[in-house]
C-alpha cells in the first residue's frame, strides 16, 4: 500500500509538511505505521504536485526511487512552498512497474490524482471498465499501472462535467463491482478541493483554524498549519475516517458521508474490509 497527503492552508514549505515532521511522508517512506498486509515498506517511488498563485496548473515533482534517497528534492523542497499539495509515496502492486510515471500525484490540467491501494488481477480484472476509455485516454495513460487506470477513469467523468465528489464516488463504486476486492483509497485535489476515499485502509483528518490535513497516517503538524508560534507544544487533534467513507474538504469546512453499499459481483473475501 502507498501513503499519501493533500494539504489546504497557508503556504508551507515541501520540507516543513512532508520531511521534517515527526512520521512525516519521508519516514512513511520506511516506517509506514499500517501497511493492512499490502507491502512492508514504500521505495518504489514517491511524488508531490503542488499549486502555485502564478498559473492555474500544479507544479510537480517525481521520481522511482525512495523518496529518503533523492538528494534533488531534499535540496529543492525548502525552497517551494504552497498553499495547496499532494504528496505520495508509492509501494507497488505485484507486477507493475518501478518507474517515475507510476508515481502519484498523477496529473491533468489543475488535478492532481493519488491512488492508495490496489485492483488485483490487473490488467485482466480491469479489461471491461478500460474497455469504455477512447483510444486517445487509453494512449495518454502515465504507465501500465492499475492507478492510472483507475485515473483515466476517474477523469473521464470530469471531464465530462460531473463534480469532483460525485465523479471519485462514483469512480469507486465502478471499479470495486467490477473487482470486489480493490482497494480504493483515492485522493483529489484541485487545488481548493481535497477529496478523499476510504476503501480498505485508514485515513485521517486533522483541521486547524487555518489549514486542513488529509492524510494515510498521522504526522506533526508543522506551526504554520497549526497557526501557532513556532516554540508552541502540543499537536492539533487527528480525526480517523471510518472504513467506506467519502471526506470533502475545503478551506472552511470538512464533511464525511457513508459511501453507498455496492451490490458485488462476487463477494470480497472478508478480510479486505
Amino acid at each position: 500500500m502507498c501513503r499519501h497527503v493533500g494539504y489546504l492552508g497557508p503556504p508551507v514549505a515541501l520540507d516543513e509538511l512532508l520531511l521534517r515532521p515527526s512520521h512525516s511522508l519521508l519516514e512513511q517512506s520506511w516506517a509506514p505505521a499500517d501497511m493492512r498486509r499490502g507491502g512492508t515498506v514504500n521505495v518504489d517511488g514517491f511524488g508531490v504536485g503542488w499549486y502555485r498563485s502564478d498559473r492555474p496548473e500544479p507544479g510537480r515533482y517525481r521520481a522511482c526511487g525512495p523518496m529518503w534517497a533523492d538528494e534533488n528534492f531534499a535540496a529543492l523542497a525548502p525552497d517551494i512552498s504552497s498553499g495547496a499539495l499532494v504528496g505520495a509515496v508509492r509501494s507497488a502492486t505485484k507486477s507493475t512497474p518501478v518507474v517515475r510515471t507510476a508515481c502519484a500525484p498523477f496529473q491533468s490540467g489543475h488535478w492532481l490524482f493519488s491512488h492508495n491501494g490496489s485492483v488485483p488481477g490487473w490488467p485482466e480484472s480491469l479489461s471491461e471498465l478500460v474497455e469504455k476509455l477512447d483510444t486517445t485516454r487509453l494512449l495518454a495513460l502515465d504507465a501500465p499501472v492499475d492507478s492510472a487506470a483507475v485515473w483515466a477513469l476517474l477523469l473521464r467523468r470530469l471531464d465530462d462535467g460531473q463534480s469532483p465528489a460525485d465523479a471519485v464516488r462514483d469512480t469507486l463504486v465502478e471499479v470495486v463491482r467490477a473487482v470486489p476486492d480493490a482497494r480504493m483509497n483515492l485522493l483529489l485535489s484541485d487545488g481548493d478541493l481535497l477529496i478523499a476515499t476510504t476503501w480498505t485502509h485508514a485515513l485521517s483528518v486533522c483541521r486547524t483554524d487555518n489549514a486542513v490535513i488529509v492524510a494515510s497516517e498521522p504526522f506533526g503538524v508543522p506551526a504554520v498549519a497549526r497557526g501557532a508560534p513556532p516554540d508552541t507544544t502540543g499537536e492539533p487533534h487527528w480525526q480517523a475516517v471510518p472504513d467506506g467513507y467519502l471526506v470533502v474538504a475545503d478551506r472552511v469546512e470538512t464533511s464525511l458521508v457513508p459511501l453507498p453499499e455496492i451490490e458485488l459481483r462476487d463477494s470480497p473475501p472478508s478480510e479486505s474490509r
